[in-house]
C-alpha cells in the first residue's frame, strides 16, 4: 500500500465521463474513464456504474492516494434539499435512493423534474430560471458575476444546465441522480468527498468536474474537431506530446472518451492542489456541492 506524506500530491488521478443510461450495455459504452498514474495515462470503458463503484474500491485498497473527478452533479439546490427535510447532501442522497427512480419516470407527479416529453416548467423560466441551478452552476456558466434578478441572462454560449432536467439536449439530472448511488458506496469505502468532507493527504477523494471548463471552446461531437484540438494540444503541451496511441486514438474516436481524456489531463496537471482544496464558508454551498476547477478557470473559493 502507498501512503502519501502530508505535502504530497496523488499518485492517481482519474476523470470519469459519467453516464446516466438504465441499460447495463450503454453504461459500458457510455462510461469512459482516464487514468493518470505518475505519468502514464490510459482511457478505458466497460463497466457499469455500480462496477466503476468496486473497481475504485479496489484500486483504493491498493493506494489510497487517488483522486477521482466525476462529470456529474453531486447534489441539488439548497431549496430542495431543505423541501425533502435533509440537513446534508449525503443525507439527500439517501433520499435520491429512494425516490430518485420515481422523479424519473415520465408519470412522476413532479413536474420540476423536466425534459422530455415536459417542457420546463414556469417556475423555472424567466427571471426564476436560476432557482434549477445550483451556484456552482452559475458561477461554471455565466459570463460575469451578475445581481440574482438578472441571473437568466448572459450566458457563456451555453444553456445553463440544471439537474432538474432529465431529458432532451444536454440533460445532466439522470445521470447525476443515477449517480448520487456511486457516491454513496465510495464515500462508505472511505473515499473522502469534497466539498462536504475535508479533503486528507493519503486518502481517497471524489470531485464534481464539469467537462466543458476543461476543454474549453471545441466542437466536441465532431471527430475532425477533436483531432484539431489533440494535435494542437500535442504541439503545445508537453504533457499530451508524451501521451500514448492508444489513449490518443480513443479521445479522437468519441466524445465520452475525449471529455475523460481532457479532464484527466487537467486534473493531473494541477493535482498538487487537491488535498489544499477549502471547506465552503457559504452553508449553501455544503448542501449544493461546488464544482471543482483549475486555478486557471476557478472563481473563488466558496
Amino acid at each position: 500500500m502507498t501512503v502519501a506524506s502530508e505535502t504530497a500530491a496523488p499518485n492517481t488521478v482519474i476523470a470519469i465521463d459519467w453516464s446516466g443510461r438504465v441499460d447495463a450495455a450503454g453504461q459500458r459504452r457510455h462510461i469512459v474513464a482516464a487514468v493518470w498514474h505518475q505519468g502514464k495515462v490510459r482511457v478505458e470503458s466497460g463497466r457499469t456504474r455500480d462496477e466503476v463503484a468496486d473497481w475504485l474500491i479496489a484500486l483504493a485498497k491498493k493506494d489510497p492516494a487517488l483522486v477521482v473527478g466525476f462529470d456529474f452533479c453531486f447534489s441539488f439546490p439548497a431549496w430542495f434539499l431543505h423541501e425533502v427535510g435533509v440537513k446534508t447532501a449525503p443525507e439527500f442522497w439517501q433520499i435520491v435512493a429512494e425516490h430518485g427512480e420515481r422523479w424519473l419516470s415520465r408519470e412522476s407527479e413532479d413536474r420540476r423534474f423536466w425534459g422530455k416529453p415536459h417542457k420546463r416548467p414556469a417556475e423555472f423560466s424567466g427571471e426564476l430560471l436560476h432557482r434549477m441551478l445550483r451556484a456552482t452552476d452559475i458561477d461554471c456558466k455565466l459570463a460575469e458575476h451578475i445581481p440574482e434578478e438578472e441571473r437568466a441572462l448572459r450566458v457563456k454560449g451555453i444553456t445553463p444546465k440544471s439537474v432538474f432536467q432529465i431529458g432532451g439536449s444536454g440533460s445532466v439530472g439522470t445521470a447525476s441522480l443515477r449517480g448520487m448511488r456511486t457516491l454513496q458506496l465510495l464515500r462508505e469505502a472511505g473515499f473522502r468527498v469534497w466539498p462536504f468532507d475535508k479533503p486528507k493527504p493519503g486518502q481517497p477523494l471524489v470531485v464534481e468536474m464539469y467537462s466543458r471548463l476543461n476543454t474549453g471552446p471545441v466542437h466536441k461531437s465532431n471527430a475532425a474537431a477533436r483531432a484539431a484540438y489533440l494535435l494542437r494540444k500535442r504541439a503545445e503541451d508537453a504533457d499530451y506530446a508524451v501521451l500514448g496511441r492508444a489513449a490518443l486514438a480513443k479521445a479522437r474516436a468519441g466524445e465520452d472518451a475525449f471529455d475523460a481524456l481532457v479532464s484527466c489531463m487537467v486534473m493531473a496537471r494541477y493535482r498538487d492542489g487537491f488535498y489544499k482544496l477549502p471547506q465552503p464558508r457559504d452553508p449553501a454551498y455544503a448542501l449544493e456541492g461546488w464544482t471543482w476547477a483549475s486555478p486557471v478557470t476557478s472563481s473563488p473559493a466558496p
